[in-house]
């Protein structure tokens, strides 16, 4: 059994539901969501006038390989309205649904890096990982959850979401 670490996202439309409809469908067609943690209302990372995002991590055993399960992601996405252009900038989405980690492995494809290269850098997605995985390793830098996010300069603001919204 694989183990994948996602986290969740969007800004768009009824951003809770859509999270819970994501977690739904991967563990319809994914695998076993084992965890997750609370949702976090967190601003538009990267541009301005966006609407908020509402972001999770999750934790799912699977027997998808990792281009396997990058796929599954991927339609999952566009089954739920995301768009994808072109666009180098950050854009307002319905949900995305990034891999974090896959196992231990340290993977560099065309279609899919892991761990997540931004990781490190955003408090939006350590925070809600930190919940579920505080001591789980990153391949690369040899640092835990807990250090990467004492160590993350992102001066974001990131709030448990208490909302039903």
């Amino acid at each position: 059994m694989n183990v994948a670490f996602l986290c969740l996202g969007g800004n768009i439309g009824e951003r809770k539901l859509t999270l819970q409809k994501a977690i739904d469908e991967i563990n319809s067609k994914i695998g076993t969501v084992i965890s997750s943690s609370p949702i976090y209302e967190t601003e538009a990372w990267g541009v301005e006038n966006h609407n908020s995002y509402l972001n999770q991590c999750i934790c799912v055993h699977t027997k998808l390989k990792s281009n396997q399960l990058i796929q599954s992601l991927l339609t999952i996405e566009k089954e739920m309205g995301r768009i994808r252009t072109q666009s180098a900038t950050y854009e307002a989405r319905t949900i995305d649904i990034d891999i974090l980690f896959y196992n231990n492995e340290c993977i560099n494809e065309d279609n899919l890096i892991v761990p997540h290269p931004r990781l490190h850098l955003r408090k939006f997605v350590l925070i809600p990982l930190y919940d579920i995985a505080p001591l789980h390793v990153h391949p690369i830098f040899n640092k835990t959850v807990h250090n990467l996010l004492e160590e993350c300069i992102d001066n974001s603001q990131v709030f448990k979401h208490t909302t039903t919204k």
